[in-house]
């Protein structure tokens, strides 16, 4: 048996685990209409950004695309390869963001009960988003060895998967720094101006 299989193996049972825990997190109860209020505005303004920052990204990748196609030494399958790896990683950010917007109101109302219990459904919403990155990536890498494993080329492939994915997580991480910034600098104002909250107040 060709040993890519296991990998293949390994990223099935990882997307099993993330079918559990999305399960089990989306069993608990969504808090009181306070703490639904608050995640509801949570979950729109996660999902503004992310739709507005993948249209940009989109646009980049398929220009790179194209670039990479156009260069004689690297070829088509690279560019396919490219934007394969950006669609997976896309498509793993959106799963973790969709997750997390539905976890942090349902972790509130568990920490209510008990710590424990509030910690339980954290871990498992986190692990969500860690555990898609990985099987996609695994699954993703073994879609390419079984279409191109052939080709003398085939490993200018791999790098050109790990770029795409590498490039929207660059997007990701430097546009959610700016959003995350804008977030926390308007919680301070709130808590300055209206609740008069001093500065880093704990």
């Amino acid at each position: 048996m060709d040993l890519v299989w296991i990998a293949v193996v390994c990223g099935i049972l990882g997307f099993a685990t993330v079918f559990y825990f999305v399960r089990y997190v989306l069993r608990q109860s969504e808090g009181t209409e306070r703490i639904k209020e608050i995640s509801g505005a949570i979950k729109e303004g996660a999902l503004a950004f992310i739709h507005r920052e993948y249209r940009t990204e989109i646009i980049v990748i398929i220009i790179a695309a194209i670039l990479l196609a156009l260069i004689p030494a690297l070829g088509w399958k690279t560019s396919v390869a490219f934007l394969f790896g950006a669609v997976c990683s896309m498509g793993a950010g959106y799963a973790g963001m969709n997750m997390a917007i539905r976890s942090n109101g349902r972790t509130t109302a568990a920490a209510k009960e008990s710590l424990n219990q509030g910690l339980r459904v954290s871990f498992r919403g986190g692990a969500v988003m860690g555990l898609t990155v990985v099987s996609i990536g695994v699954i993703g890498l073994s879609i390419l060895y079984f279409a191109w494993h052939k080709d003398p080329n085939f490993l200018a492939v791999i790098p050109a998967f790990g770029t795409g994915a590498s490039l929207v997580a660059l997007f990701a991480r430097v546009g959610g720094g700016i959003f995350t910034k804008g977030a926390d600098a308007g919680s301070d104002l709130v808590g300055k101006v209206e609740a008069g909250i001093p500065e880093d107040d704990p």
